[in-house]
């Protein structure tokens, strides 16, 4: 990293957590809009407002070819991650959706050294451990939302997933010309996907769920979504990787249950109140998420003071 982030990045990194802990509640204000319909609209009017911020800086958007294919590749990785996260919230509730959601450090531990080939550190493996006991005891407490727990999982492996891709970009490119290609990617990677529960919905017809925004309260929520959630906070994301690093990043985000639950609980009270077992168990995860700055700076200094091999 060429830089060393400052106070106002940590604050600035934390900002923008709060905003994505506030997304989840977003997708729920939008039901019966369906998961991928809220997806494609966001990213549509996120790609308009990153290519107007563009054309009015007169900003340049060329990337090598190659690139240009992987970043709109990501955008469909991105794509899938936030159908799923909206689907976690709506299966269960935001608050088991951003527990879900905390595994990202857990998932970053696994795969960083296999995408950036660098050597496994023995402290985040035993935090990911931490992190899986945690998990287990939500499991045993709240095993009737199992399966948007399990979705939340998933959506969190992709969303550490695309952090680790995108460090990669970040010191060539822009941040908001890399989140202007993987928007686009994500555009048609929500599309695909909206088509297909389109086509597979047995009672189109006559469906509870919507499949296009219909009041101007939608448009407005959309709007925030697109415009505050992420136009503003990706791009920012994007460009504080150059400062930390994607485990760090990941790490940080992990604090998003803590926001997000916190506001799902004073906007919709008692349907996010959940057993002291689920609480338990996010203290755990959250605990192990922590304490991972300070561990891993105690195990680099006692490696430090360690005599070179010969």
């Amino acid at each position: 990293m060429s830089q060393k982030p400052s106070l106002t990045d940590y604050l600035q990194l934390h900002f923008i957590v709060l905003i994505w802990g506030f997304t989840a509640i977003l997708g729920k204000l939008l039901q019966p809009l369906d998961s991928s319909a809220v997806v494609l609209f966001r990213t549509l009017l996120a790609v308009l407002g990153m290519g107007a911020v563009l054309w009015f800086r007169k900003q340049t958007i060329q990337v090598d070819p190659t690139d240009r294919l992987r970043l709109l590749g990501t955008g469909a990785i991105i794509a899938l991650h936030w159908v799923l996260f909206f689907l976690a919230a709506r299966i269960a509730n935001v608050s088991v959706c951003l527990a879900g959601m905390a595994t990202s450090s857990l998932w970053a531990s696994v795969l960083e050294p296999l995408v950036l080939r660098r050597r496994v550190k023995l402290i985040e493996v035993v935090l990911g451990a931490v992190v899986m006991a945690g998990l287990y005891v939500i499991f045993r407490f709240e095993f009737d939302k199992i399966a948007g727990l399990a979705v939340a999982v998933f959506s969190a492996m992709l969303s550490s997933l695309f952090t680790i891709i995108n460090s990669r970009f970040t010191h060539r490119y822009d941040a908001l010309v890399i989140s202007f290609y993987e928007m686009a990617g994500a555009v048609f990677g929500a599309l695909i996907l909206w088509l297909i529960v389109r086509a597979t919905d047995p009672q189109l017809a006559n469906s509870p769920i919507q499949y296009v925004p219909e009041s101007p309260i939608q448009w407005l929520w959309l709007l925030v979504l697109a415009l505050v959630c992420t136009v503003y906070a990706y791009s920012v994301g994007v460009r504080l990787l150059r400062k930390f690093s994607p485990y760090m990043a990941v790490l940080t985000v992990n604090l998003e249950p803590v926001y997000g639950i916190l506001l799902a609980v004073l906007i919709f009270g008692n349907d996010e109140h959940m057993t002291s077992g689920f609480y338990i168990g996010t203290l755990i995860i959250l605990i192990a998420v922590l304490a991972y700055p300070f561990l891993n700076n105690r195990f680099a200094k006692a490696e430090d003071r360690l005599p070179a091999s010969t």
